[in-house]
């Protein structure tokens, strides 16, 4: 079952930035489709997959930052070929 999944990694501290750098950086050396934009990441593939590697990386963010929040959105079907049609 091929999966897409959007993710916000927040970090609730003044030097943000490298928690999320490290993270996304992570998760591109999965071999998984990562796209990343200004506001979040998404990674798509097979649900086993994505969500394996998404268990060690989130617990990896946490255990690294002392405040964080995490948003994911998973949605059933792999969206990266995705195009508006508007």
């Amino acid at each position: 079952m091929e999966i897409s999944v959007e993710l916000t990694l927040t970090p609730l501290q003044d030097d943000f930035e490298p928690p999320i750098i490290d993270f996304i950086k992570r998760l591109r050396n999965s071999g998984l489709t990562v796209v990343e934009n200004p506001l979040s990441t998404q990674v798509f593939g097979d649900y086993d997959k994505v969500m394996a590697l998404l268990t060690d990386e989130i617990k990896a963010a946490f255990e690294n930052t002392e405040r964080v929040l995490l948003y994911m959105k998973i949605v059933k079907s792999d969206r990266s070929g995705y195009e508006p049609h508007f």
